[in-house]
């Protein structure tokens, strides 16, 4: 039997945690057998990776910049261990696909810069680009230069990575995706998101300090007027090519 996903959430909200994760399968077109789901914030065990065809690291309210008393209890617990882990698979070039927090993570492991000092977005859609590299890029050839792609975090990445490969950028945030060596990738837009989960999102960040609590309603209108395609075209690639999902179109 094939090698299973890894895919490591980071939200504590029930609701939010489970429309990410059936959010992911739905994008990536695997079922539930094909991802070992672990909820960091309930523990991160001991790891294998020898056991996992591929990694995912989902986002959610924990920030990397944060002072170590500004964050949360839980994120004191896993973050020393993700971050051995994930620098292992930088060592080894395992497959990896970071969004958001997944980006802020790698960027760190790096010796990038991650801060709140520039190019925070709230949630909503924002217009990414595609550059040269991408083109070349197994799972961003063929794709459209630009595109819509749901957004929505407080930190980011101050600039490219050291090792890493821009592959995308947006006019508010230059680092929206970047490969590293040729099989681990992070993106600043959540590839899995649509309207719907932008709207839970929203209601359950309401009062998290992404934006001003009386925009809520104003900015889930929004999120339900976009058509956002692409970025679960990125994901489903990225399964088709490490997970055994569906060949490419």
């Amino acid at each position: 039997m094939p090698k299973p996903c890894l895919l490591l959430q980071l939200r504590p909200e029930h609701s939010a945690s489970d429309d990410e994760y059936f959010a992911i399968l739905r994008a990536a077109e695997l079922e539930r057998e094909q991802v070992v789901r672990i909820r960091m914030d309930q523990g991160l065990p001991d790891l294998d990776l020898d056991d996992y065809a591929a990694v995912i690291v989902g986002g959610g309210p924990s920030n990397i910049s944060n002072a170590d008393d500004q964050k949360y209890d839980y994120q004191r617990e896993f973050e020393p261990k993700l971050r051995v882990l994930v620098t292992e698979i930088v060592e080894r070039d395992l497959p990896y696909l970071g969004a958001c927090y997944g980006l802020g993570m790698l960027a760190e492991v790096l010796g990038g810069k991650v801060g709140t000092e520039r190019f925070s977005e709230p949630p909503g859609a924002q217009t990414i680009e595609l550059n040269d590299a991408a083109a070349e890029d197994p799972l961003t050839q063929g794709l459209p230069r630009s595109f819509r792609a749901f957004v929505g975090h407080k930190e980011a990445c101050q600039e490219v990575p050291p090792e890493a490969v821009l592959l995308a950028g947006s006019a508010g945030c230059p680092v929206q995706m970047v490969r590293v060596r040729e099989h681990v990738y992070a993106t600043q837009f959540h590839p899995e998101l649509d309207g719907n989960g932008l709207a839970l999102r929203i209601e359950t960040y309401r009062h998290a300090g992404y934006f001003d609590p009386d925009e809520a309603d104003y900015l889930t209108e929004l999120g339900h007027k976009e058509s956002i395609t692409v970025p679960m075209e990125i994901l489903r690639r990225f399964s088709a090519r490490y997970l055994g999902g569906p060949a490419l179109g």
